[in-house]
This record gives structure tokens, C-alpha cells and sequence, in this order.
């Protein structure tokens, strides 16, 4: 084969350092597309992006040359310089150090964004703790619950 052919989807998902809800629904939308906006300098495309006020999640089809690892940090790191710098909130906007990653094959891409779409409805009865404990466990990701959150 002459060339690399790939069609590499993760979902991704983390929350704001504490878990505190600093991503008010005026500034949602425009996180998100700052967020997408990182993603696709990279040579990535956010297909769905999504969350509530103390967490994001990410369907992001990502080019083999660029390791998930990096664009997270570029992400993390520019959108919590872009909310600081632009936005007013209280406290000072800061991601949690670590993520969760999950592949997602394409027959289930439609499934993952629609779950992604449904987070606020979602989150009416499920924490952000037991959402991730329950991602955690559907993947086969071993952890232990005194390390997942910072």
C-alpha cells in the first residue's frame, strides 16, 4: 500500500479540574467550537462535541500522525487559556489532568453522538462519577476509583 488509509474515531471525554461547573451556557456553544477549532488546525474533525457545565465530551476522527495524547493537550490547554483570557467567570477555568479515551468503531459513530447530544437529559439522573465508572467499565478499562478523578 502506497499510502496510510485510516478512519481513526475516539470518544473522548474529561471535566473541569474539581468537577466545578464553570461552563455556563453562555459560553457553551463557543467552547465548543474553540474546541473544534483546535482540533481542525491539527488536521482533526470534532464530530460531535457536547457536555454540561462540568464536563465535554469529544468524537473526534484524528489522522494517524497525530497521537490522541497531543491533540488533547493542545486542546486542554487552549481552551483553558481561551476561557480565562475571554470570558468572564468567577473562578479560574482549568481542565483535569487526565481523560477518558474510548475507540469507537463507525457502525456505532451515530450512536456516540447521539448519546453525546443527550448530555444534559442524561446527567438529570446520572452523575459525571458514575457516567465515567460506567464508560470505564463498558470498555474493559481497569482503574481505580481513588485515581479516575482529580
Amino acid at each position: 500500500m502506497t499510502s496510510t488509509l485510516s478512519n481513526l474515531l475516539y470518544h473522548v471525554v474529561f471535566s473541569t479540574n474539581g468537577r466545578l461547573s464553570l461552563i455556563h451556557e453562555d459560553v457553551e456553544q463557543k467552547l465548543h467550537a474553540y474546541i473544534g477549532g483546535i482540533v481542525r488546525a491539527y488536521g482533526g474533525v470534532a464530530l460531535e462535541i457536547g457536555g454540561t457545565d462540568n464536563h465535554v465530551h469529544l468524537l473526534l476522527k484524528l489522522k494517524p500522525s497525530l497521537p490522541l495524547a497531543h491533540i488533547l493537550r493542545f486542546v486542554k490547554a487552549g481552551s483553558s487559556k481561551w476561557m480565562n483570557e475571554s470570558q468572564t467567570i468567577k473562578d479560574r477555568f482549568g481542565w483535569q489532568r487526565g481523560y477518558g479515551a474510548f475507540t469507537v468503531s463507525e457502525s456505532q459513530a451515530d450512536r456516540v453522538r447521539n448519546y453525546i447530544r443527550s448530555q444534559k437529559f442524561h446527567h438529570m439522573k446520572q452523575s459525571f462519577e458514575d457516567e465515567l465508572a460506567i464508560l470505564l467499565i463498558k470498555h474493559h478499562v481497569s482503574y481505580d476509583p481513588k485515581y479516575v478523578l482529580d
